[in-house]
């Protein structure tokens, strides 16, 4: 009875370690602790094994898709990254002064706004036209400056005649 109970015991830990080494996938942990709004660089991370993960985890699993990016949040060395713990860092911020573009073959309109909302490059934000109090998206270009989405050459240029 003793010698089946080791024998058992025996081939439950070679399965076990038979299927860790195939059910492998390497994961990105960061190599040390990372404070919320800190920027990502490679040397800041590492690779780990981990058992096989779902699907649709959302766990990283290269380090490219992190080098560059701002963490949303303290990030635990060791611990695996999610998708979501990290966002391109922020170029304008809430209640600042932005530069809105609009760009059409032959015309290009510029006027200032105030940030509604936050965001990165190649993000979309809110900025307010202090003007005409209506609020305008457009996508980040670069640090205070958004290319207007939903602006119409009219209303940029009715803009542009009031604060003349």
């Amino acid at each position: 009875m003793m010698l089946r109970t080791i024998l058992t015991a025996a081939l439950l830990l070679a399965a076990t370690a038979a299927s860790a080494d195939v059910g492998q996938t390497r994961v990105v942990v960061p190599s040390h602790d990372i404070q919320r709004g800190d920027v990502i660089a490679d040397s800041d991370l590492s690779y780990i094994a981990v058992t096989a993960l779902p699907p649709t985890s959302g766990i990283v699993t290269s380090m490219n898709a992190l080098d560059g990016m701002q963490a949303r949040r303290l990030l635990r060395a060791g611990q695996t990254l999610r998708d979501d713990d990290v966002r391109r860092p922020i170029l304008i911020t809430k209640g600042s002064t932005v530069t809105m573009t609009f760009d059409e073959p032959g015309v290009t309109l510029t006027a200032i706004g105030k940030a509604m909302s936050e965001g990165g490059m190649g993000e979309t934000v809110t900025i307010l036209n202090p003007v005409s109090y209506r609020q305008v998206t457009g996508v980040v270009t670069g640090s205070g400056q958004v290319r207007a989405a939903d602006a119409t050459p009219v209303a940029l240029s009715q803009q542009l005649a009031a604060t003349r």
